[in-house]
């Protein structure tokens, strides 16, 4: 069974905060920004954006399911 596109939205989400929050540890650590600091701002940045994507991508397709159901 395919997970909904919520679910995977939730689930990048949640692992661009996982990231966010090894990237501030990890400066927190060191006390500069490393190549790995970075690294691991990009993986958020994309997590972050597929999550965003595919929650929308969600409810535009609830929505147009919706229309369906009431047009016939």
């Amino acid at each position: 069974m395919r997970p909904s596109p919520l679910l995977s939205g939730i689930i990048y989400i949640a692992l661009g905060v996982i990231f966010t929050i090894i990237a501030i540890h990890d400066v927190q650590t060191n006390g500069e920004w490393g190549i790995l600091t970075y690294l691991f701002v990009l993986i958020a940045t994309f997590d972050f954006g597929s999550g965003i994507k595919l929650i929308l991508f969600h409810f535009k397709l609830k929505s147009a399911h919706d229309e369906n159901n009431e047009n016939g």
